[in-house]
């Protein structure tokens, strides 16, 4: 069984209407599992582990074992798109493109299930991207140690690319990441008696304005780094000084030295508003991501079969400070990422995230013709 384009286009809205957090990926999972099961034969084995999926493909005469990921969870962002097929689940979307992949490694699944190559791809529908990170769990599990793959390949779609546009290159694709969280304890009082208060507003505020100097002044003009604050909320009422401010954050880095950097100069100024505001602070770095390596000789390999194809346009891309948890799965495994352009004006992240659809059937028509050719 083959998914054409009108079916992988109604999976793809299917898919979008269900988006879910991390480790939540409940109806997601049981969507794909049910999707999955119309392929199924004797060469094809699935393994549930939490709300993800993985799914071995037998080959037939199998020397090798090739591994493709798709992540599939949402974002906690309200949709904007206008589409008939909107979310459902009130304060998420899929605003990373995780639909996409989805569906474009369901359409590869069905394509390679049914000409079945001669090797073993092995796909991994990984929950928790976006955090709490699902992939370093995943591939410590038995399923996955179970099945190892030789190698690795996994996708992200790309709104400032149009639709046929492959871009990768080897080597470093994408940072190191880490978020940040801080919480600041006072004292808070009335707004007319601020002497007898610590006011964590200011001493929030103070330390946003000290995080701006760590890039500037503590990284390698010729490394790269990123420190910011998305989110800070504190106090309950105008007139009341606030005892308590949180902040929320990204740290990005190119290299690992630098993210120790980054957090050694935070916790440095951090320490300082302690003592400068007499107040407690806590420091939680969530979830922190790995970079994305590509493998040299892959990525070179897998250039130049991109560069032979017909409606794929190859651009060897730059360097980005973008966070994937993939990077995990590359540190065991040698492998690729690859950015697919989808023709969005609204970018990832954002509740307006409209990408074209005619890439998916772009995308897996390109894949499964690339695994077929590593793994015949």
């Amino acid at each position: 069984m083959t998914l054409d384009q009108a079916r992988l286009i109604s999976i793809r809205r299917d898919l979008h209407r269900i988006p879910e957090g991390g480790f939540e990926e409940f109806k997601t999972q049981s969507y794909l599992k049910k999707t999955i099961a119309s392929f199924a034969g004797s060469h094809l084995e699935m393994k549930e582990w939490r709300t993800g999926l993985f799914v071995m493909v037998k080959g037939h005469s199998p020397e090798k074992t090739f591994g493709y990921r798709a992540d599939i969870d949402g974002l906690p962002i309200t949709e904007e798109t206008g589409y008939p097929f909107a979310s459902e689940h009130e304060g998420y979307m899929h605003a990373c493109g995780h639909d996409f992949h989805m569906t474009i490694a369901l359409g590869v699944l069905a394509r390679v299930s049914a000409s079945r190559p001669k090797d073993n791809i092995l796909f991994i529908f990984q929950p928790a991207e976006e955090g709490p990170g699902g992939a370093q769990p995943m591939l410590e599990s038995d399923e996955f140690k179970q099945w190892k793959p030789d190698e690795m390949l996994a996708l992200h779609i790309a709104p400032e690319y149009p639709v046929g546009t492959v871009a990768t290159k080897p080597g470093l694709l994408f940072a190191n990441t880490s978020e940040l969280f801080i919480d600041l304890k006072g004292r808070g009082g009335h707004a007319a008696l601020p002497h007898l208060a610590n006011d964590m507003v200011v001493a929030c505020s103070q330390l946003v304005t000290q995080f701006q100097t760590i890039v500037a002044r503590n990284v390698a003009p010729l490394d790269s780094a990123v420190v910011t604050v998305g989110k800070i909320t504190g106090g309950t009422k105008q007139n009341i000084i606030a005892e308590h401010a949180r902040l929320e954050g990204t740290i990005r880095t190119l290299s690992i030295e630098s993210m120790r950097t980054v957090k050694d100069r935070i916790e440095a100024l951090t320490a300082g508003i302690e003592t400068g505001y007499n107040c407690t602070a806590n420091i939680d770095y969530g979830a922190n991501y790995c970079q994305v390596y590509n493998n040299p000789a892959i990525a070179e390999r897998f250039m130049q079969f991109a560069a032979g194809r017909n409606g794929v346009n190859l651009v060897e891309c730059e360097k980005a400070m973008t966070g994937e948890d993939f990077g995990y799965f590359l540190e065991e495994v040698p492998g690729l990422m690859f950015w697919l352009g989808v023709a969005s004006e609204s970018g990832l992240h954002t509740p307006g995230l409209n990408p074209d659809e005619g890439a998916i059937p772009v995308a897996v028509d390109f894949i499964s013709e690339y695994l077929s050719s590593v793994s015949s």
